[in-house]
């Protein structure tokens, strides 16, 4: 109790801790902003994407559940400053497994909500495109 108790003011005095992880990784920043681009692409955001993408923030990425929605109010309001071109060239350089880690989180949130929308198809059809991934390496098991 009394850890949750510092954290508690620490979060206070130096911010979300969710926040301040994304915000000093620039290649994270990015890779949240194409998940959220993906939840968008078909015009509405849907209670099973954002299920999916809460889980992958968790899962994948170490943020804290009660971090997210922080995460989630950070990038709507600093996302913009970041146009997807820009999000995908810090993918660029980046080794192939952490490319097609980005296109699979990206997949799996628009399968989501078992509609797969043309925009859909679309956003990440182009970003597998500009990061040099196969569509193959989608369903391939990861080694």
């Amino acid at each position: 109790m009394a850890m949750a108790l510092l954290d508690q003011i620490r979060s206070i005095f130096d911010g979300d801790p969710g926040v301040r992880k994304v915000a000093d990784d620039p290649v994270l920043s990015a890779e949240l902003l194409m998940l959220f681009r993906m939840i968008l692409a078909d015009g509405s955001v849907s209670e099973s994407e954002m299920v999916v993408f809460r889980r992958i923030c968790k899962e994948a990425f170490g943020i804290a559940e009660t971090s997210i929605d922080s995460v989630i109010e950070y990038l709507n309001d600093y996302g913009y400053e970041t146009n997807g071109s820009q999000a995908i060239a810090l993918f660029r350089d980046l080794d192939v497994e952490r490319r097609k880690l980005l296109a699979r989180h990206m997949a799996e949130i628009a399968k989501a909500d078992s509609k797969l929308a043309e925009s859909e198809v679309k956003l990440l059809r182009r970003t597998l495109d500009l990061l040099d991934i196969s569509p193959v390496d989608l369903v391939k098991p990861e080694s």
